[in-house]
């Protein structure tokens, strides 16, 4: 009969291995935003901000509702941060690919923890029209910086 405490000890040490690989694999795959930069490339997509609207609840920054007729965004939880602090309630510039740029204030947060992709820039209806497009579309890439 073969003796299994030998056998133990090495296969122990390729089941830890495998485990933090499956952990290192997992954690690489993890998307975050991409840096700020003057042009920082982006996914603009629709949200609503009034009470009852598809934004969910109140707003991230300041606990408030907001009319879909302001230029407002929520940004990417990586985005939202600036130095430590957050991007709350300053300006951002946003371009679509046409050439067209508007000012929108950040009001929220679109939360990447819980499903938002790490890009995104959610816009209201006023964001989209200013710019010219079709909130039908409901996606179109776009690139944003602070104002």
């Amino acid at each position: 009969m073969v003796n299994a405490k030998p056998l133990a000890a090495p296969l122990l040490a390729v089941v830890v291995l495998a485990l933090l690989l499956q952990l290192a694999s997992v954690s690489c795959a993890r998307r975050h935003s991409p840096a700020v930069s003057a042009h920082t490339p982006a996914v603009m997509t629709v949200n609503g901000f009034e009470r009852g609207g598809s934004g969910g609840g109140a707003s991230a920054c300041d606990g408030h509702f907001h009319s879909n007729g302001e230029r407002i965004v929520a940004l990417s939880s990586g985005w939202l941060r600036l130095d430590g602090t957050r991007r709350c309630n300053r300006m951002i510039r946003i371009t679509s690919r046409g050439g067209r740029s508007v000012v929108a204030k950040v009001v929220d947060e679109c939360d990447s923890s819980r499903g938002c992709d790490d890009n995104i820039v959610d816009s209201s209806a006023a964001v989209w029209k200013a710019l010219g497009l079709d909130t039908d579309v409901g996606r179109v890439p776009v690139t944003w910086s602070d104002a």
